[in-house]
């Protein structure tokens, strides 16, 4: 009998997960990651790691399966939260759940599971794996979108290796959520009307700047509302040497000097806004609402404009360093001056819109058919070939 850990998170999708796979015959251990202890910046009652914990202990007693805890808050501080910290500090936005599932779902949890004696973990993601040979003996998996639209988590595991992929099973990728919550109630689990868990990994909703003040201190600064006839917008593209010189250019931000708007109010710390940003700006007077379009976290400076068809939001080509893309597919792995055309994304629940990746020796550009809005610097763009996952990059 196959043997598998799940990790139960106290959840309706992970507890379902570990129900489908008993039904299928599998050995299964249930494991709950215990990897935040400070609950001093957690919305309360908002998924606090307690609760989560009892929750899936009662899921496993529900099921007859073993159950234990572990605690991964040493590595979670290391790997995660001082990621994000730096990142923020930089004017950046990181992806910590990405991060999470790539260094710690699929990687030290992966390893004590396998520690265990397990062939697989599993997990509650709505995506699917299938397998395929091009010569025998050498398997390649292929990370699918689940079958629900509406919940499909590919884009969370987009960091993903063929060697961790080897070891997962997701086994409500087939489903809707519908039918996963109808499954729970049937089994009358405790999780069956439970809300989704929404904010950081493991950690639960949190304020964010709260969480980040632990480390980045406010600082007051000026926030410059940038027209919407900037000249910038309107002038004409130059005339470029080669098709990379023409994607470095129109892959770059958009940089603002103090002098090209008017200053509306002040902030506590440009470190603690993201590009697309829309609330706690606290600036009113405007006929539509502002949204950040650029920080600079060197002079705290947060440039913002008016209405969300602003076109400072808007860019069509994005970067990816070198070292920075992934390949969940190496066989597809491009070469200097070759291109594909794929589906990709920049965000979670974003639709899948079509694009060209060309790799250079300068990085990795994607360029989309269309312009898209709030490209932010440290999150992870995702491209796929029709349902696949194929690759992905954090955006330089």
């Amino acid at each position: 009998m196959k043997k598998v850990v799940v990790g139960l998170s106290g959840g309706v999708d992970s507890s379902v997960a570990a129900f489908l796979l008993k039904q299928q015959g599998y050995h299964v251990i249930g494991l709950f990651m215990k990897n935040w202890h400070d609950d001093t910046v957690t919305i309360s009652d908002e998924c606090p790691w307690l609760d989560d914990s009892n929750d899936a202990m009662l899921v496993a007693q529900s099921l007859d399966i073993p159950f234990q805890t572990v605690d991964l808050s040493k590595e979670y501080k290391v790997r995660i939260v001082d990621y994000m910290f730096d990142e923020y500090k930089r004017g950046r936005t990181p992806n910590p759940d990405i991060l999470c599932n790539r260094e710690i779902k699929f990687d030290v949890f992966l390893k004590i599971a396998l520690s265990l004696g397990a062939d697989f973990v599993a997990t509650g993601h709505y995506c699917r794996k299938s397998v395929s040979y091009i010569e025998e003996n050498a398997p390649i998996y292929s990370l699918r979108s689940g079958l629900d639209t509406n919940k499909d988590q590919s884009y969370f595991l987009c960091q993903l290796s063929q060697a961790q992929l080897a070891k997962t099973l997701f086994p409500i990728g087939e489903l809707q959520k519908s039918e996963v919550r109808a499954i729970a109630s049937k089994l009358k689990f405790v999780t069956a009307d439970k809300k989704d868990s929404q904010g950081l990994c493991f950690i639960g909703r949190v304020r964010l700047p709260d969480f980040l003040q632990q480390q980045l201190k406010p600082k007051k600064g000026m926030i410059i509302q940038i027209p919407s006839d900037f000249e910038i917008y309107h002038k004409p593209l130059p005339i470029f040497e080669s098709k990379v010189d023409a994607l470095l250019h129109q892959s770059q931000p958009i940089v603002y000097e103090s002098e090209d708007g008017a200053v509306v109010g002040t902030h506590q710390g440009a470190h603690f806004f993201t590009k697309g940003q829309r609330k706690g700006l606290a600036v009113g007077g405007t006929i539509a609402p502002l949204f950040v379009i650029e920080t600079d976290v060197n002079k705290n400076i947060i440039y913002v404009g008016e209405g969300k068809e602003h076109p400072g939001l808007y860019r069509s080509t994005l970067r990816v360093e070198n070292e920075a893309v992934h390949w969940l597919r190496n066989d597809l792995k491009l070469s200097n001056g070759e291109q594909l055309k794929v589906l990709a994304r920049i965000r979670y629940r974003q639709s899948l819109e079509p694009a060209v990746i060309f790799q250079t020796k300068q990085g990795l550009f994607v360029q989309f058919s269309e312009k898209q809005t709030a490209i932010m610097e440290g999150q992870f763009v995702a491209w796929y070939i029709d349902d696949e996952l194929v690759g992905s990059g954090v955006i330089s």
